[in-house]
């Protein structure tokens, strides 16, 4: 009997211990992992910088009120505005509640314009959380059944339709922010067309709207900059960040810029853990070492190898749709659901990922060698044409 409730369908393997990209099970068997505890560890695992910066915090202070100043908070943000040219940020402790404070931003800052109801544009095929607000906004019907009623102030596009923003706004005079992930990761890794932000940004800027990103999954390197917006070169209103920011260690962020960045009052927005100083030396550590170890240039070598790697090895392969990533976020496309795979790939030592029901998603660590991404074209192609045969 577990004493677990039943939210995970768990495959049979447990892990205790990881080195670099491989995970190593209970029994003492290796694992090439291309999935980084769903675009978490970005640095690996037991990388020597994060496991000193977090053992020395740990001895120091692990928790800390924000009732008062938190040195490594205002650290952390002073490196997360530097890098990002945003203004302020607010810590919590994960994704969701990131996007949570970015919801809550967006309505106070439409009352504060006088809008009575303020609407946020969202997309279809997003996925943003699973809290009562953000699974709202997420666009899986999956996601969301079991738990109306749903939340109102939402209204739904298609994904890189930048016409039918528009015509939102042509009918709509309650809007106040446009949410949206740069790359879909839940959606199947989809990619937009190369001008989709800048032209949001064209539309947020006309009338008035908050353009806010959620980077929960392609932030902190994990496309090759900083953080995906950089390829679009525009800036954001709002920014949500977590999974690879701790490495780990559960963090996560809501930052602002200009109007954004000064509508959250003291009483209006808060959270227990959120920016404690174990949380923030995380994620000092990590910002420090993608740095100095050069991970963005690795993160982009690599990652082109992989989907070059895979695009040659699939090529002509009945079943296979398209081959797509930026950085080291990559999908491969079937024509069929292959959530099997999974389980398959489990079977060889190589952990996966299935999206969307027919595309395989990795996220592997940033730090992921050439040589270890040759072995994962390898096994993972191996699989797929056995899979599709």
């Amino acid at each position: 009997m577990s004493y677990l409730m039943n939210t995970y369908a768990r495959l049979p393997v447990s892990f205790v211990r990881g080195e670099g990209v491989w995970l190593i099970d209970d029994a003492g068997n290796r694992y090439l992992d291309a999935l980084a505890g769903v675009a978490v560890n970005g640095l690996g695992h037991g990388h020597p910088a994060l496991v000193k910066a977090v053992s020395e915090q740990a001895q120091q202070m692990i928790h800390c009120s924000n009732i008062y100043e938190v040195q490594r908070q205002e650290q952390l943000a002073a490196r997360l505005c530097e890098l990002s040219g945003m203004d302020k940020a607010f810590f919590c402790n994960s994704g969701c509640e990131a996007n949570e404070a970015a919801i809550k931003l967006a309505r106070l800052y439409g009352h504060g314009k006088g809008i009575a109801n303020p609407t946020i544009i969202v997309m279809e095929k997003s996925f943003h959380g699973r809290t009562m607000a953000t699974l709202t906004a997420t666009g899986n019907r999956k996601v969301q059944a079991g738990f109306e009623p749903l939340l109102s102030g939402f209204v739904r596009v298609p994904y890189n339709d930048v016409e039918a923003v528009r015509q939102v706004a042509l009918h709509n005079d309650d809007v106040v922010a446009v949410l949206v992930e740069p790359i879909e990761g839940e959606g199947g890794v989809a990619i937009p067309d190369a001008n989709y932000l800048a032209q949001l940004r064209e539309i947020c800027d006309a009338h008035g709207w908050l353009l806010m990103l959620d980077e929960v999954q392609t932030g902190v390197g994990r496309t090759g900059t900083w953080f995906a917006f950089q390829h679009a070169d525009i800036l954001p209103d709002v920014m949500s960040l977590a999974k690879g920011l701790g490495s780990g260690v559960p963090i996560g962020a809501c930052v602002a810029r200009g109007a954004a960045a000064e509508v959250f009052k003291p009483g209006n927005h808060g959270s227990t853990f959120g920016g404690n100083p174990l949380a923030c030396a995380a994620g000092l550590a990590t910002l420090q070492t993608i740095a100095d170890e050069q991970v963005l240039a690795n993160v982009q070598h690599v990652g082109a190898l992989i989907v070059a790697g895979l695009t040659r090895e699939l090529a002509g392969v009945a079943g296979v749709k398209s081959v797509r990533g930026l950085g080291m976020m990559i999908g491969v496309s079937l024509d069929r659901p292959c959530g099997e795979l999974v389980k398959l790939a489990l079977a060889q030592h190589l952990l996966i990922n299935v999206t969307a029901d027919s595309v395989v998603r990795l996220v592997p660590p940033l730090v992921m060698s050439a040589d270890e991404a040759a072995q994962l074209v390898a096994k993972l192609s191996t699989l797929i044409r056995e899979f599709l045969e």
